[in-house]
């Protein structure tokens, strides 16, 4: 390769997970210090430390160095490798904290990856699996990666604090990934979503539906939430509840609105009504927003936009997230990528929020792993 690619430095803990997904994929070297080096707990959390192993698994050949109080990390990436691999994740953040930056670097392994990931499925704070199979799949077919053995199974849901879920994720690996041009999300058709608990009574599953429903309804008739109410082992280690919703488009388009019922011994109890209606409020505003891909995956469509063959890929996005804003600086910092960005006003496209439309020509990622054979 010409000599090694320069050391790209960062400061603080925020975009962890960003800069080792792309440092990975780049191959380029990545040192962050001055993690949390002035809190009275300083360095890494165990969450981050359960990333970087999990980074160390799906490759080979990679070089990890953290100091004593973990404030300061070097990291050379090696290949992607990929194969079947199990994790167990941090219960202190969901299995999507770690599924989100899977999604990105599955199609460029050597192997396909088949990995089991352990802990919570469920939170407030992560998109959940159910969010992340029902969203980024489709997402990914249409950069091409697609198949049989691309899912996302959920075994066992696990709720906060202590998890006990256990999901499996498969994705097959791609040489090159297609160019997109995706810009007219089209009219809504359908919502779909999935209403489940854990340790709780059924039929807090049938009151969330009732109550999404009862908001829903006003705007279109198909609609269906599907009830989980898992049992036994399945049901994980603590007690909870929450609903899932997507709207899906006639272009294919998915939209996608969550939340989940407080932890155990945290906060107010909540209403499993409060929670449906809430959820389909925040799913008519994500509507509002809209764009052809949620606010969830931003970062994952320019990233597989980026790494696309040398050709136009576009894309319409509602407003950009304040991670997606971020995810656009590192990418120009890794791959040295501008993305043109427009601003299309609501009247332009007569409905909704303000639009931003992304275009950027791929850098033509091959995937290293696969030529090497």
């Amino acid at each position: 390769a010409g000599g090694a690619a320069p050391c790209l430095d960062y400061a603080g803990c925020n975009f962890l997970r960003q800069r080792l997904v792309l440092a990975t994929l780049s191959g380029r070297p990545l040192k962050i210090r001055k993690i949390r080096a002035k809190e009275e707990d300083p360095g890494l959390r165990d969450f981050e430390a359960s990333f970087i192993r999990l980074i160390d698994k799906v490759t080979n050949g990679s070089r990890i160095e953290i100091n004593q109080t973990g404030t300061s990390l070097y990291y050379q990436p090696g290949l992607l490798y990929g194969g079947s691999l199990e994790h167990d994740c941090s219960p202190s953040r969901s299995i999507g904290y770690y599924l989100e930056s899977l999604l990105c670097l599955a199609p460029f392994m050597k192997h396909p990856l088949k990995i089991v990931l352990r802990g919570v499925t469920n939170d407030q704070v992560d998109p959940s699996v159910d969010v992340l199979k029902a969203t980024a799949l489709p997402l990914l077919k249409k950069f091409g990666i697609d198949g049989e053995s691309l899912e996302i199974k959920i075994n066992r849901r696990g709720m906060p604090p202590k998890g006990g879920g256990e999901i499996v994720f498969s994705c097959p690996v791609r040489k090159v990934l297609q160019p997109i041009q995706f810009t007219d999300p089209g009219k809504i058709k359908r919502i779909r979503g999935t209403a489940y608990s854990v340790r709780v009574s059924p039929q807090m599953t049938n009151r969330m539906v009732e109550s999404a429903r009862s908001i829903l309804n006003k705007f279109l008739p198909d609609i269906y939430i599907y009830t989980d109410h898992m049992k036994g082992v399945s049901s994980g280690k603590s007690p909870g509840f929450g609903i899932c919703l997507t709207a899906e488009t006639i272009n294919g388009t998915i939209l996608s609105a969550e939340l989940a019922s407080n932890p155990q011994g945290q906060g107010a109890p909540v209403l499993p009504e409060e929670l449906g209606q809430n959820c389909a409020k925040l799913l008519l505003e994500e509507v509002y927003r809209g764009g052809c891909v949620d606010s969830t995956n931003q970062s994952l469509a320019l990233l597989l936009m980026t790494l696309g063959q040398r050709d136009v890929s576009k894309v319409l996005l509602g407003p950009l997230s304040p991670y997606t804003i971020e995810f656009l600086r590192h990418l120009r910092s890794f791959f040295q990528i501008m993305f043109k960005i427009e601003t299309k006003t609501p009247e332009e496209e007569h409905m909704g929020g303000e639009k931003v439309l992304m275009t950027c020509v791929g850098i033509g990622f091959s995937n290293l792993s696969k030529t090497m054979r």
